[in-house]
């Protein structure tokens, strides 16, 4: 299973949050490293968050239509 851990974009729907997960690699010809973000509709329940909190998702059976990650801690910084 994916873990991941990103930041909460939005927070506005009762049991679904938004997190945006950036990554970092580097381009296997030209050596450089490139960031790329990407934003998951996250399962929530039994945690609160808000925006701009950094949070682990974790991959689970399929919720809805386009939730397919569930929070699973709150990371403290």
């Amino acid at each position: 299973m994916k873990v991941l851990q990103g930041i909460v974009t939005s927070a506005k729907t009762p049991q679904t949050v938004t997190v945006e997960v950036t990554r970092k690699w580097q381009h296997p010809l030209y050596k450089k490293f490139v960031k790329r973000t990407k934003k998951y509709a996250c399962h929530i329940e039994g945690i609160e968050v808000k925006e701009g909190d950094t949070v682990t998702i974790q991959e689970c059976r399929p919720m809805s239509r386009t939730k397919r990650f569930k929070v699973t801690a709150k990371v403290e910084v």
